[in-house]
């Protein structure tokens, strides 16, 4: 007897580090993507613990709860504990001690519970993931713990028993659906927290194959992304008002390793914890200029941290956008602070990671055995970045760049694996 519980087809999730999506696709019929919040299909991957109210809020909700100065824990980045011994930490939830694992298992509930609402009350019969072409660079063991992690984290969910595909390969499959001719794609993936790279053949006559292992020529990954921009970006506009790279009366720079922390997503709520505030006040000492380190305690005080680092996310994008300067919103902190983001400050301090990205992109068409690809096709949030385009135009001359749904297109081709 068919299970009434289950609709057919398939639903592919992107669990992102930045932003999350999902997709269905009933058999015969093209994928489309699911609300996630409200109408939207794509969601920030954030989840905020209200410690007044006793509640859960997730993606956009969750942010305007955090920088609306509501009591709680806001949480972002999650994907990039996958692979790490930080993932088992426990850490308290609403009175009780849980997980990081168990926290990516309340995203992807949520994820299941809208999807499971916009079908009707069922889920599709089979789900398919995404994956990054490596979540820990060069440690094969970690990268499998770093799947097995997700797929305990999608069961507990309630997802069932889930497959998984690579990302820039869901991405190809999306980008396939437009083609009326073969091309050899190079499939360029760049989330907040990996860059992947397929080199692809695509077209109606591939489309019809049920596998597709001999079309996929290469495949490469670096764990670099949109949130490694970010903290670059904050350790050179940001921390350098907070006392990064401050000479105190010793003759010595105060000691960086709580910049670095507060510069990164995934880690800023570690310091709020009782020994790393402590060790944080204990910092007065190494400092001349004390201002300094009054900006750095009124920012892990008030735990303002995450707002930080929105501020110069949101002014990275505005540079990229815009080509032009975009100042940096901290006037919460203090009035007049001078920071911005332009254009030259985008090249200056993101050109040692985009060499690394564009590298790996360059060893994908090599890998491949080709000379070039017929297309580049763009995807992931961070593709977006300006500066990045350039990059791959120089490295890629005279191959036209494709923009795909930077933020659907996965999920949209998970529904195709």
């Amino acid at each position: 007897m068919a299970n009434t519980l289950t609709v057919p087809g398939t639903l592919g999730i992107d669990f992102g580090t930045s932003n999350s999506a999902a997709s269905y696709r009933a058999p015969g019929q093209a994928a489309r993507l699911l609300p996630l919040e409200g109408t939207a299909t794509g969601m920030p991957t954030a989840l905020f613990f209200n410690t007044e109210e006793h509640s859960t809020h997730f993606g956009r909700d969750a942010m305007q709860q955090y920088l609306a100065g509501e009591e709680g824990r806001l949480m972002r980045s999650l994907k990039s504990l996958l692979g790490s011994s930080l993932l088992l930490e426990k850490t308290a939830v609403h009175d009780k001690l849980i997980s990081y694992q168990d926290v990516i298992a309340i995203f992807l509930k949520r994820m299941a519970d809208q999807s499971r609402a916009a079908l009707d009350g069922r889920l599709p019969e089979r789900v398919v993931l995404g994956r990054p072409v490596h979540f820990v660079d060069a440690y094969p063991e970690r990268d499998r713990q770093a799947q097995d992690a997700l797929a305990a984290a999608a069961k507990t969910a309630g997802l069932g028993e889930v497959s998984f595909q690579l990302e820039p390969i869901a991405a190809a499959l999306d980008y396939e659906q437009r083609l009326t001719a073969e091309q050899l794609v190079l499939v360029v993936d760049i989330g907040g927290g990996t860059s992947d790279f397929t080199v692809v053949r695509l077209g109606p006559q591939q489309a019809r194959h049920a596998d597709r292992t001999q079309d996929i020529l290469a495949t490469t990954g670096v764990h670099i992304g949109g949130t490694d921009f970010d903290h670059r970006l904050n350790v050179s506009q940001v921390m350098p008002l907070l006392g990064y790279k401050h000479i105190g009366p010793q003759g010595r720079e105060v000691p960086s390793s709580v910049f670095f922390d507060l510069s990164t997503w995934h880690l800023i709520q570690w310091l709020y914890s009782a020994k790393a505030m402590s060790a944080a006040r204990n910092l007065k000492s190494d400092y001349c200029d004390l201002q300094l380190h009054q900006r750095l305690m009124k920012v892990l005080e008030w735990r303002e941290g995450h707002r930080l680092a929105d501020a110069v996310e949101q002014a990275k994008i505005a540079a990229s956008q815009k080509h032009a300067a975009a100042g940096i919103a901290l006037g919460w902190l203090e009035d007049g602070l001078p920071a911005e983001i332009s254009p030259d400050v985008l090249q200056e301090q993101l050109q040692a990671l985009l060499q690394q990205v564009v590298e790996c992109a360059q060893s994908c068409v090599q890998q491949a055995g080709v000379t070039a690809p017929d297309a580049i096709y763009l995807t992931g949030g961070s593709s977006a970045l300006r500066t990045l385009r350039d990059a791959l135009r120089i490295a890629f001359p005279d191959v036209p760049q494709v923009e795909g749904d930077l933020f659907g297109g996965v999920a949209t081709g998970l529904a195709y694996a």
